[in-house]
């Protein structure tokens, strides 16, 4: 019975956190360039289990009465960062990756040591700010491969590649980063993407859509039907606890009653 509490528990430990994960899914199906998130299960390893309190007779000395495993719980977010789709806005700052999904627009921001550092976004609903800098809705600066993106013409075209045109000229290129394996991203917070040091880039085989934007590749029929499977063995792990709590009751106050 010991064991089912802890099962139990553990479980509903572990579906709260799904669920946490899939009303975030939900919450951004209108994001920009947003990915899904999935719950990864890993196993807890085999916990020895012994008496407590208790005599030790001659043939158990150690009072060890076996092992115990105290069900799953979550071993890592993963996100999914298949392509989402695109859609028209035929504004000239609204700009769209369409690739594999491994690619990324480059910004600037500073890190906790005040350093400014490479950060990365599919998000590319741009505008332009009092320094004609191309920058992100949270005022991040885009980069381009030989800096900040300066805008002066607000007639500019950029081609498929990412170079950029203004008044017939060649000014520069935006700085796209495609990496090699998407497990070594992981999410800052205001759609951004950081990577570990030491990931592999590659050169960038996709294209650049101006005048488009990427939604979310969040599916929401698909989180809703997830939603209403982990309420359910959430309820299921609830009800556990309940009758597990309530046989261990009895066990206590009325098994080896006399009388």
């Amino acid at each position: 019975m010991i064991r089912g509490l802890y099962t139990s528990g553990w479980s509903m430990k572990f579906n709260n956190k799904r669920m946490d994960v899939i009303a975030n899914n939900l919450a951004n199906v209108n994001t920009n360039g947003f990915k899904r998130d999935i719950t990864v299960a890993e196993s807890f390893p085999e916990m020895l289990t012994k008496r407590l309190n208790d005599s030790r007779s001659i043939s158990n000395p150690s009072g060890r009465i076996g092992t115990m495993e105290l069900s799953s719980d979550v071993g890592e977010v993963y996100t999914y960062y298949n392509q989402g789709s695109l859609m028209v806005t035929d504004n000239n700052l609204d700009f769209s990756i369409y690739d594999n999904g491994n690619s990324f627009f480059t910004v600037a921001i500073v890190n906790e040591d005040g350093d400014i550092v490479e950060a990365y976004t599919r998000d590319g609903a741009f505008t332009i700010n009092s320094d004609n800098l191309l920058v992100t809705k949270d005022g991040y600066p885009v980069m381009g491969e030989e800096g900040f993106v300066t805008i002066y013409d607000k007639g500019f075209i950029v081609e498929e590649d990412g170079t950029i045109i203004q008044n017939g000229e060649v000014t520069g290129r935006l700085l796209i980063r495609s990496f090699v394996d998407t497990t070594t991203l992981r999410k800052v917070g205001n759609n951004l993407i950081m990577v570990a040091e030491g990931s592999e880039i590659q050169p960038f085989n996709g294209t650049i859509k101006q005048g488009f934007l990427e939604q979310s590749n969040v599916n929401v029929i698909k989180e809703m039907v997830d939603m209403i499977t982990v309420m359910r063995a959430y309820e299921a792990s609830q009800k556990m606890v309940q009758i597990q709590d309530e046989t261990l009751g009895k066990a206590v106050n009325e098994v080896g009653r006399v009388g």
